[in-house]
């Protein structure tokens, strides 16, 4: 029963998580919100939303490390797995945004995780307050340069969801609320069993079922636009996925529950994945061709994925 856990929690995240967003940006343009900052706040604070209900369900079952491997997970796979596999069908072209802004950032917040985690091995209350309250000044700052840069079209913004009613509005946002509640429920429970069955720690299960199961979506839209010949998603969209899923995602549940490292594993190994796996993109960034993900950089993340996952349950 454990397998078919995970399969309808992923599902109902998948559907929630749709249904969220639908039904958040309906309802700022309603508010006579911008594009822009739709696009900004709304849209990647709702796409944060299954990450979230999933580490939060995670932490509220006494489950902290399934929490933390859930966020390093994705935010290893994000980068190794989903920017590899992309970059190896469609190679992808990188803003100068990426090393000026977004992935300075990035670093800074893994850092800072790291910090908290390592002094006390517990990330309290205050700590959690520290990251989103960073993350709003983060944003607030991404919105202001945006401005003066005169960048007012933002992808991935439905302008049919403008006419949309406030009745829609509430039942996609019922909806939305109910799928990720029983989704985020049904995959934990998932998770906790097949870790006790297989034998592996949760820590395990977080940073490859779970993380791998958040990250599809982002995966699968990739590769079909990839494979149509669209823009794929860009380095920028997946840096900011990061932050949010460490600010936001970590720091919201810490608020709420604070999450106790219970395995040392994620100190002395998967948080170093995760901070090399980021620190790896500036060279491959700028050698030998600058600005670009060839399918031969895309090759080598994905490989380095591979082994993380390898190592992760053969040293479990």
């Amino acid at each position: 029963m454990s397998v078919f856990y995970i399969i309808v929690g992923f599902i109902l995240l998948v559907i929630g998580g749709e249904f969220l967003v639908r039904s958040s940006v309906g309802l700022s343009f309603k508010l006579n919100l911008s594009k822009l900052i739709i696009g900004m706040t709304v849209v990647s604070f709702a796409t944060s939303a299954p990450e979230l209900l999933v580490s939060l369900q995670a932490a509220l079952d006494g489950s902290p490390d399934l929490a933390l491997g859930n966020v390093i997970g994705s935010n290893i796979a994000n980068i190794a797995l989903v920017l590899g596999i992309t970059a190896i069908i469609s190679p992808l072209m990188v803003d100068k945004n990426f090393y000026k802004m977004n992935w300075p950032v990035m670093m800074v917040f893994s850092l800072v995780l790291y910090y908290f985690l390592r002094n006390d091995y517990v990330l309290n209350r205050i700590e959690g307050a520290i990251l989103f309250v960073a993350l709003i000044l983060f944003v607030y700052v991404m919105i202001a340069k945006a401005k003066k840069d005169k960048i007012v079209e933002v992808e991935d913004i439905d302008d049919a969801l403008m006419e949309t009613s406030y009745v829609k509005i509430f039942i996609w946002l019922s909806i939305g609320a109910a799928a990720l509640c029983f989704g985020s429920d049904f995959l934990v429970s998932g998770s906790k069993e097949i870790a006790t069955k297989l034998g592996v720690s949760e820590r395990v299960i977080g940073l490859s079922v779970v993380a791998i199961g958040t990250s599809v979506p982002e995966l699968a839209a990739s590769v079909i636009a990839a494979l149509k010949g669209e823009k794929a998603i860009s380095l920028g969209n997946l840096i900011g996925s990061n932050i949010f899923n460490i600010a936001s995602v970590l720091g919201l549940t810490a608020m709420i529950k604070p999450i106790q490292v219970l395995d040392k594993s994620i100190l002395t190994k998967d948080i170093f994945w995760m901070l090399g796996i980021a620190a790896v993109l500036i060279p491959l960034v700028f050698i030998p061709k600058k600005y670009k993900i060839s399918r031969l950089k895309g090759l080598v993340l994905l490989i380095g994925y591979i082994i993380f996952i390898y190592l992760s349950f053969k040293s479990s």
